[in-house]
Parts: C-alpha cells; sequence; structure tokens
C-alpha cells in the first residue's frame, strides 16, 4: 500500500503534458518514471523539462519495463484499444483518456483485457473530480433540492476549428468533441441510462466551409430522456471566441443548484460610466487544472487500494455510444431510441 506506483506517460501533446507536469513531482503516491512519443525530437524535447528515467518511441518497449506499473494513455484516438490491451496484458494499470476507443467494439476489447489481467481502468472524464461538480452531485445524492427533474450542461469551446474538424465523420463536431463531457456529467448525476437523445445543429462561424462541408455544425442543442424519467438537455459550441465555458444546473422538485463559473477570477471592475467589467475563463486547462490532480490521485489511490476506478470502461463505453447515436439523430433529423 506504500509502494511508489511508477508511471509512464504514452502521448507526449499539449493533453499528455498536463498529466506529465502532474504525475512530475505533484502527487504523493507516484511518480513520472518514463515517457513515451513516437516523434523523437519531440520526445527529446519534452525529456529536457521532465528529466524521467526512461524514454521510448515504442509503447511496446515501455511495456516491457518491469518497473512500470501503470501508464497514462494520451494518444490519438484510433490507438488506443491496441495500446491499452497490450499495457493489460503486460499487467499495467491503465489510465485512458476520452474518447474511449472508436468503436462499441474496441471499448468492450479493452474493458475485457482488463478484467481478464486483473488491471484498473480509468477513464479521463476530469470534470468528475472538479469540487464545483462533485459539490452538485453531493446535493443530488443528499436530495437538498428535492427529486431531480431535470439536468442541464453545457461546454463552449473559444478555439478556431483545425481543417480536419470541419469533416464530421473524421471529428464528430461538438457532440464528440466538447460535449462528451456534458453526456458523461449528466449520466453521473442522473445515474441512469440515457434511453433517447435528440440532437439538432447548425454551423453559424464558419459559412464558408458550408460547400466543402455541408454537415458541418459549430452549435448543437441535445435533448435526452433517462430511463428514470430524468430530462437532459445540453449545448455546444465551438469557435465562440469568448472563452471557455462551462456549466451545469439541477433542477429538482423544490429548488435548484447551479453548477460552475465562466469568470476566470473573483474580481469585476465596475466603472464611472457604470458598467461591470470581469475576465471569462480562457481555457479548460486553467478552469480544470485541481481536477486533473484529483483525477490522478484517484487513479493511484485504486491502484494502491485495490478498488474499483470512479471512472469506468462502461462509463467510456456508453460516452462513446451517446456520441455515435447523437450524430445518428443528427443526420437523420430525428430522436434516436436506445434499448
Amino acid at each position: 500500500m506504500n509502494k511508489m506506483i511508477n508511471v509512464c506517460l504514452i502521448g507526449c501533446g499539449r493533453a499528455g503534458m498536463i498529466h506529465a507536469r502532474n504525475y512530475n513531482g505533484n502527487l504523493r503516491h507516484a511518480r513520472l518514471m518514463a515517457i513515451c512519443d513516437p516523434d523523437a525530437e519531440n520526445l527529446a524535447e519534452v525529456q529536457k523539462e521532465l528529466q524521467v528515467e526512461y524514454q521510448y518511441t515504442d509503447y511496446r518497449e515501455a511495456l516491457n519495463n518491469e518497473s512500470i506499473d501503470a501508464i497514462v494513455v494520451v494518444t490519438p484516438t484510433h490507438l488506443h484499444r491496441d495500446i491499452v490491451v497490450a499495457a493489460a496484458k503486460a499487467g499495467k494499470h491503465i489510465f485512458c483518456e476520452k474518447p474511449m476507443a472508436g468503436t462499441e467494439e474496441e471499448c468492450n476489447d479493452m474493458i475485457d483485457a482488463c478484467r481478464e489481467y486483473n488491471v484498473k481502468l480509468q477513464l479521463g472524464f476530469m470534470r468528475r473530480f472538479d469540487e464545483n461538480f462533485k459539490t452538485g452531485k453531493e446535493v443530488i445524492e443528499n436530495k437538498t433540492v428535492g427529486e431531480v427533474t431535470l439536468l442541464k450542461s453545457l461546454t463552449h469551446g473559444p478555439s478556431e476549428p483545425k481543417e480536419w474538424m470541419f469533416d464530421i465523420s473524421k471529428s464528430g463536431g461538438p457532440v464528440a468533441e466538447v460535449n462528451s463531457h456534458d453526456l458523461d456529467t449528466l449520466r453521473w448525476y442522473a445515474g441512469a441510462e440515457v434511453s433517447m437523445i435528440h440532437v439538432i445543429g447548425h454551423n453559424f462561424r464558419s459559412p464558408e466551409k458550408a460547400v466543402e462541408y455541408p454537415d458541418y455544425y459549430d452549435t448543437c442543442a441535445v435533448m435526452m430522456q433517462f430511463t428514470n424519467g430524468i430530462i437532459g438537455m445540453i449545448d455546444g459550441a465551438q469557435y465562440v471566441q469568448y472563452g471557455y465555458d462551462a456549466r451545469a444546473e439541477i433542477l429538482g422538485t423544490h429548488g435548484i443548484v447551479k453548477v460552475g463559473r465562466q469568470n476566470s477570477n473573483n474580481v469585476e471592475v465596475v466603472t464611472r460610466d457604470k458598467t461591470i467589467q470581469a475576465q471569462s475563463m480562457p481555457s479548460w486547462t486553467k478552469l480544470y487544472q485541481e481536477a486533473y490532480v484529483r483525477e490522478a490521485e484517484a487513479f493511484i489511490d485504486a491502484i494502491r487500494h485495490d478498488t474499483e476506478t470512479q471512472v469506468t470502461g462502461h462509463d467510456g463505453k456508453m460516452a462513446l455510444i451517446l456520441v455515435r447515436e447523437g450524430l445518428k439523430s443528427l443526420r437523420e433529423k430525428r430522436p434516436v431510441f436506445i434499448e
């Protein structure tokens, strides 16, 4: 139980480096022992900062290192299945960023391999570890506002889409790119599965792309029904430009809870022309900085205490299914019922 957990990061891009810096000195019972990235130049550049013991360009070599106890997978999605299955066979515990995989079948392969080889699998839905969103869950469980009737969640991202994102057969658009966190949050809050999902969307901010990418949408609204009767609503948007925005609401039979904030700090400036100014949240990296640390701590605790992870492979698979069925609803312009 007191053993230091040795971790290898696989994938040293922007999101990977968030995890790397947390494991590289910020966790009491874990340390970053190795890094792996197929780009040798990027690997060398990252090593200048991290100064870890081992560096690899091939994840298979990392998995052969018996000193490594766990891996953090932050690679392109199409690589997740093979890496996770191989890691499970090598006896390594696994943290995998979302989206879990490309298909439901790949998710099942990953879940089955981790079960067969008795290793932990945790998915990267960090909102479950944010203090604000956790408080929302506690309010639901304590019935502070009565029985839950309606759940709302939103995510608006400020960044201009990269060219590949306009092809929704590759990116999935906002439902996949930004709203997968909302889908997971509402499943978590509802304590039930989704029985119906209906998505509508439109391209408002990049009309010049409409001819080449007629299916592209940058804004969407999602309506859901849960198996326990709770109603869910999500709105998502890309390229909003005003900042990063992620909030939720919980409506109960005799009260409401508002979760999250749009401001980057608690400072408001009021001037003599009677205007109020405040700074908006610049990015998700700042908003969830502490949540990423708690997420990593939870993963290490599950390994040390041999307990179930707080975000399981099933959670990752269900988010993938909801994205898939949501895109089906969007394309076919109808509600989709999920069995």
